[in-house]
């Protein structure tokens, strides 16, 4: 059997796809685009690698997120964000109280002892004695002085007390739910552009992971398209995205009432998913931790 099946893309299929418009030519030595995202050459770097490479035991499955995150940041268009940020503030009052409120879901041990079964309390006690996960885990030192600022670092508590009260636990399938779930809700919630700038990151890690799985993990796939289906219903049946929950308002509530309050629908049973690590990247060593485990 032939094995050159690439060369069965053929000169048709070229004109087809790609068009025949008109040929742009430019005098710069270096790409340019129309797009500020492609004209970086970082990021461009960046995102080839994390879409193409295997999940190896060297790295991290979250290698490479802050230096896409800052890159992102640094192509940001601020003063159109901050206005977006006073306009849906004027229309959205959970929005708006959850930004004046600025209770940081922060807890030092000493918060989190004693607590009763089943409460919110109980739960995040549980998460940082036994999980080795730090919820202080982005934009580390950052001061909190505008709203803005409030935004960046909450969003980042929040993140794991959201694994936590969806079911949607920290291993491979549940970040995949998680994305899903946050994805459907801030599109119902807030205005499209808003909504976009809040799930750039989000959409980086989804659209990795599905590229990646798609070439080396396909048992991830399969699971991940469930997941994927799980956590959009859980999310547009959410009241609002969860980061908008002051979340020390909560902390005695019986999580079981925290996800009727909220909408949050049909959480996986604890442990479900967690065979899903195993199918999405290569094999670890016996003493290897994992740091996030979908992305």
């Amino acid at each position: 059997m032939d094995n050159d099946i690439a060369s069965r893309v053929s000169d048709a299929d070229f004109a087809y796809y790609n068009g025949s418009g008109p040929a742009f030519k430019t005098e710069s030595s270096v790409l340019i685009s129309s797009s500020p995202y492609l004209n970086h050459p970082q990021l461009r770097a960046l995102i080839a690698q994390e879409m193409l490479r295997r999940n190896g035991a060297e790295l991290p499955n979250t290698a490479f997120i802050p230096d896409v995150v800052k890159i992102l940041m640094e192509l940001e268009d601020w003063p159109r964000i901050f206005q977006l940020f006073e306009e849906e503030k004027a229309r959205l009052p959970e929005f708006r109280s959850w930004l004046d409120g600025r209770k940081v879901s922060l807890f030092k041990t000493e918060e989190l002892a004693g607590a009763e079964p089943g409460t919110l309390r109980a739960v995040i006690h549980d998460f940082v004695v036994n999980s080795g996960y730090n919820m202080d885990h982005f934009f580390q030192g950052l001061e909190i002085k505008t709203d803005f600022d409030f935004y960046m670092k909450e969003r980042t508590h929040a993140h794991d007390i959201e694994h936590m009260i969806t079911g949607f636990e920290t291993n491979h399938a549940g970040e995949i739910a998680l994305l899903a779930a946050n994805m459907r809700a801030l599109y119902q919630y807030f205005v499209p552009e808003l909504a976009s700038f809040f799930n750039r990151v989000g959409a980086y890690l989804r659209a990795k992971t599905i590229m990646k799985s798609g070439l080396f993990y396909p048992e991830a796939v399969k699971i991940e398209l469930d997941a994927e289906d799980i956590g959009a219903a859980q999310g547009r049946s959410w009241k609002h995205p969860l980061f908008l929950i002051p979340y020390r308002d909560y902390m005695d509530w019986q999580v079981t009432d925290i996800r009727e309050e909220f909408g949050i629908t049909n959480p996986p049973r604890p442990g479900e998913w967690t065979w899903t690590n195993a199918v999405s990247e290569d094999p670890r060593p016996a003493h290897a931790t994992h740091s996030m485990a979908a992305e």
